[in-house]
């Protein structure tokens, strides 16, 4: 039976005039516009679709993947409101995606951009959209691990930092003392856990946290040393927005990183910059 809102794998069916239908699995038959149909299709040729109503709502099949499927979560703007039904979400396909005003927590205008929360409606079976997260977060309790990527996406801006969603399931909060520069709103990231707090709610860092983001660390500084004669201008005393561009780590992290090359007796400190302490490895002309 072909899932609503998500890709489907499904065994074409027939040509007709409108295009191609698809067998949904459960004796209905869903049509692929013919805009749509993969050059050479033939019957018993099986496709990865995504399924969804149309305007006239009827289940239709696109080769198209939309911004967010049923059970994620994203950032769209909204296109047009409708008096009497809610707004409508660019979602990235022909047909845009309705927030009705019944899951609007606060009502928007056009041109604005929200965070939803993307869903069936368990009346009309149809795919909305939902400003109201809370209801649609995972409430149990997370079990992530200390220092595992998690997937994110940022929703707002706090005082402590940024709210995000961790892999389409909880909140979390990356705080402003570990980044180096602001983040925009929407953006879909890869962070760290750093900590799951006793509210459930998750701790998190842009980088691996502990040994495992210094340990990379230190080898990609001992690499641009390498690379730059043995010295670089570039200590703990250097800006987070410098270190991220150069290192792509938070000055947090660049600090321990030297730390630990420091208490191997790996480099010195210059006072502005670190010198390495052991040239054999840099060419003959740069020692």
């Amino acid at each position: 039976m072909a899932i609503i809102g998500r890709r489907n794998i499904l065994r074409v069916v027939r040509d007709a005039p409108p295009g191609i239908y698809l067998d949904s699995g459960d004796q209905q038959e869903i049509l692929l516009p013919g805009r749509y149909i993969p050059p050479g299709t033939v019957p018993g040729d099986m496709l990865d679709v995504f399924v969804y109503h149309d305007s006239e709502d009827r289940l239709v099949a696109t080769m198209e993947t939309p911004r967010a499927m049923v059970g994620e979560f994203a950032y769209l703007k909204v296109v047009n409101v409708a008096t009497s039904i809610g707004a409508f979400l660019d979602w990235g396909l022909a047909k845009d995606l309705l927030l009705p005003f019944s899951e609007q927590k606060i009502h928007v205008r056009r041109g604005h951009w929200v965070t939803v929360a993307i869903l069936l409606d368990p009346e009309s079976g149809r795919i909305v959209a939902s400003t109201r997260l809370n209801r649609h977060l995972s409430h149990e309790v997370p079990t992530y691990a200390e220092g595992q990527a998690v997937n994110l996406l940022v929703t707002a801006k706090t005082p402590l930092g940024y709210n995000t969603i961790v892999e389409n399931a909880h909140q979390g909060l990356l705080y402003h003392t570990n980044l180096a520069g602001p983040l925009t709103l929407g953006d879909k990231l890869q962070g760290f856990v750093r900590k799951i707090r006793t509210d459930g709610k998750i701790d998190l860092s842009l980088d691996a946290y502990g040994y495992r983001r210094v340990a990379p660390l230190t080898d990609k500084i001992i690499q641009v040393l390498q690379a730059n004669r043995g010295r670089i201008a570039y200590d703990d005393a250097s800006s987070p927005q410098a270190i991220r561009e150069t290192f792509g780590a938070s000055k947090n992290a660049f600090k321990q990183a030297l730390g630990a090359l420091y208490k191997k007796r790996r480099i010195r400190f210059l006072h502005p910059g670190v010198e390495l302490i052991d040239k054999s490895t840099l060419p003959a002309g740069d020692r």
